[in-house]
This record gives structure tokens, sequence and C-alpha cells, in this order.
């Protein structure tokens, strides 16, 4: 049990890292800079299952108290509660309700693609919201900064994390790293 327990800190915080690697490849288009933290999030819940929103929030608590991890090396609570905080946050809810879903099927895919599409609503939601209300921006306006530049990249993104999540966590599962979600194949 112990040695379970220890394998999924690590990877809780591999992927953390991970993401902060992710968020520093980073391509400025305004108040929302073109980055891969869709791809980590993405890989991360479909390899982390319900393990993945601790990763995700894992990056957020680290990023809050001013190590920067966030895109354009920045840190802080103004980062979460400035305009583009509403993605950071959308990333955890997003993680942590698509590794709930995760876990409670047999994965592939397709069912990943599915699940990585619907936590890309839910965090184009909370950060277009969040970036419309503190700019005091129209819903159209907000959108074309937040969301529509973005949207074929992010599903780019997330169609490989999804491919790659699949494969990665089924032989992470075959070799005994992260017991207790054996996969069948789909």
């Amino acid at each position: 049990m112990r040695n379970h327990k220890l394998k999924i800190m690590i990877l809780i915080a591999l992927f953390a890292a991970i993401t902060a690697v992710c968020s520093q490849i980073t391509v400025p288009l305004g108040p929302v800079p073109f980055t891969l933290q869709t791809f980590a999030i993405a890989i991360t819940a479909i390899i982390l299952g319900r393990y993945g929103g601790l990763a995700i929030l894992l990056y957020l608590i680290i990023g809050a108290i001013g190590v920067p991890v966030f895109s354009g090396f920045k840190a802080g609570i103004p980062v979460l509660v400035g305009p583009t905080g509403g993605f950071l946050i959308g990333f955890t809810l997003a993680a942590f309700i698509m590794g709930l879903v995760i876990d409670r099927m047999n994965l592939s895919f397709a069912k990943a693609l599915i699940i990585n599409i619907i936590g890309l609503v839910l965090v184009y939601a909370i950060g277009v919201t969040q970036l419309k209300l503190l700019m005091d921006l129209t819903w159209v306006k907000a959108m074309s900064l937040g969301m529509i530049p973005f949207i074929l990249p992010d599903l780019l993104k997330i169609g490989i994390a999804s491919y790659l999540g699949v494969l990665i966590r089924r032989r992470l599962d075959t070799a005994g790293l992260f017991p207790g979600t054996k996969q069948k194949a789909a």
C-alpha cells in the first residue's frame, strides 16, 4: 500500500512539473497566450485519471505561492485572479472531472478524445467568463481573444494527448507502475 501511494505521489509531482514546462512553451497572442498547457492537462487527465486533478492543483499551488510556473514565467495569486486566471482554474476543474470519468471506463482513443473535448469546453467556459468580466469585454470580444484563435490548435493538442495518453496509461499499468487502474483494450 505504501509503495502504491509513493508511485502515485511521484506521478502527481512529475505531471505537475510537465505542466509547468509546457506552460513555458508560449506564443503571445494578446491577453491569452498560446501554450502547451492544454496538451499537458489532457495527457495528465488521461494518464493519471482521478489523480490528474491533484497534479494540476499542485501546479496551481506552486504557482500561487510564487514559483514562476505559469505562462511567461509568471507566478502568484494576481495571475489566478487576473484576466487569464480562469483558464488555470478551468484546467484544474476539468482535470478532476475528466479523471473521475476516465477511471470509470474502458479507455480508448475515441473515449479519451471525447472526454478531452468536454474538458476543453469547460476550460473555455471558465476562462472566457473570467476574461470577459475582468477586462469588461463583450462575450464576442472575450471569445475572440480567449477561445476562437485556440480552437483548432487545442483540438490538435488534445488529439495527440489522447492518443499518447491512452498508450502511456496502458504501458504504465502493464508495467505495474500505476496499479489499480487496469484498463481493458477497447
